[in-house]
């Protein structure tokens, strides 16, 4: 079977949507069904997405791509360090 790839907005909404399914009465896999999910993805996007909004929705994404910036960072200057070691083991003056 192929695989659909929700963005997370969708997500948020399917969520939803499943929630207003859920107080009206209908059991998860109903709910689920109608939105055309499995209950174990329904589980999965409420483990990782519940009880959040579009605000903090957006706030997760600016981290995730600040935290990926700043290990760029981090690994190029790991990088120059080991170059400096390695210039400064041969300028070193063998006894």
């Amino acid at each position: 079977m192929a695989r659909k790839r929700h963005s997370d907005e969708d997500v948020l909404k399917l969520l939803r949507e499943i929630e207003l399914k859920l107080t009206a009465g209908d059991d998860v896999a109903l709910a689920c069904r109608s939105v055309g999910i499995s209950d174990t993805t329904y589980y999965n996007w409420r483990k990782r997405f519940g009880g959040m909004g579009r605000s903090q929705l957006s706030e997760m994404k600016s981290l995730a791509k600040e935290n990926a910036r700043l290990k760029k960072i981090v690994a190029e200057l790991e990088l120059d360090k080991l170059i400096v070691k390695e210039s400064l083991n041969h300028l070193k003056p063998r006894a």
